[in-house]
């Protein structure tokens, strides 16, 4: 390094050979002059988090109408003694705290009824997994146009309301023109006299319109396990009950969960199918599930306290449900 002093006796100042392209050491980074009094770009996550929520919150704005609000509505009616009288104005609304859980917890009626929405709710998931994981596996052995007329078909009964399907139902079944009774020469048979076979039929239902969103769910999850692995397994000499057992399925354990717990939520709720098949819960109430149950006390006794009790106790039990469900998707996100 050599200096020289500048014409008009300045001080002195060192002449530094700017760096030849590649002559930086490793792990040394040059980088370009900023201007003095410019800042320096903001890195994204600058915000702090908050701008995920800014674009999530119109949606949140109208999901908190939609949800919060009746919610809280349905909660303080079950508090509240509202019946037909205080609706019209003839007496006054009064508050009686837990008084209408105290009388529903009390009814013998309301325990039968949720001891048949827990059974008729598990039954429906198991036959609803049963299918649904059958025709995945089903999926995946035949050709491209038997898979393709399948999906379509299951599509179909997936995208069918649940009012137009029950209605199709109880004339498949009907015991005078149903063409199910004269194929199986049952006769005039009324399915939804008996409370068991009512029962039956309406599961019949719910399972046909619910297998779809199973079958493609995890059809998807074995079409996503690599091949080597189920060849693996054949050349070992296990039968395809072996192989799905001790392979497929713990490898699709996390889907299995989601369409478990959604299958739960989804048929601990039914409703429509009931009223629509049974006509409002069966002859003298022997098919009533929670939700039709609350429906009557709600609107057919004027006892909307109650009604709205019940909602609460099937609102606490779903969102027992749901924990359990999130918990489950957090143990397994990475697998998922």
């Amino acid at each position: 390094m050599s200096s020289s002093a500048p014409e008009g006796g300045g001080p002195a100042t060192a002449r530094v050979p700017a760096p030849r392209p590649g002559a930086a050491g490793p792990g040394v980074r040059i980088e370009a002059a900023r201007p003095a009094g410019r800042k320096p770009p903001r890195r994204p996550g600058a915000h702090g988090g908050r701008t995920p929520w800014i674009y999530l919150a119109p949606a949140l704005v109208v999901l908190g109408g939609l949800l919060v609000y009746p919610i809280y509505q349905l909660g303080l009616i079950s508090f509240l003694e509202y019946t037909q009288a205080q609706v019209s104005g003839g007496e006054p609304t009064s508050f009686q705290g837990f008084a209408n859980y105290t009388a529903l917890f009390s009814d013998g009626q309301f325990w039968q009824v949720l001891l048949a929405t827990v059974v008729f709710a598990a039954a429906c998931v198991l036959a609803t997994l049963a299918v649904g994981c059958a025709l995945a596996v089903l999926l995946t052995r035949v050709r491209a146009l038997p898979r393709l007329a399948l999906m379509l078909a299951a599509l179909g009964a997936w995208a069918t309301p649940a009012v137009t399907g029950s209605t199709v139902w109880v004339f498949l079944f009907d015991p005078d023109f149903g063409p199910v009774n004269k194929a199986l020469g049952l006769g005039d048979f009324s399915w939804t006299y008996g409370r068991s076979s009512a029962f039956a039929l309406v599961l019949f239902e719910v399972v046909w319109c619910s297998f779809p969103f199973v079958m493609v769910t995890v059809y998807a999850g074995i079409r996503a396990i690599p091949s080597e692995v189920l060849e693996a397994a054949s050349l070992d000499g296990a039968s395809q009950w072996r192989t799905w057992r001790s392979v497929t399925a713990p490898m699709l354990r996390p889907i299995l969960v989601v369409v478990t717990i959604q299958s739960v939520i989804w048929d601990f709720k039914v409703f429509t199918q009931i009223y629509v098949m049974t006509n409002g819960g069966g002859i003298a109430g022997q098919n009533l599930v929670l939700n039709v149950y609350a429906y009557q006390k709600a609107f057919a006794s004027s006892q909307y306290s109650l009604g709205s009790a019940i909602g609460v106790v099937m609102l606490l039990i779903l969102l027992a449900v749901t924990l359990v469900h999130l918990r489950l998707l957090r143990r397994h996100g990475e697998e998922l």
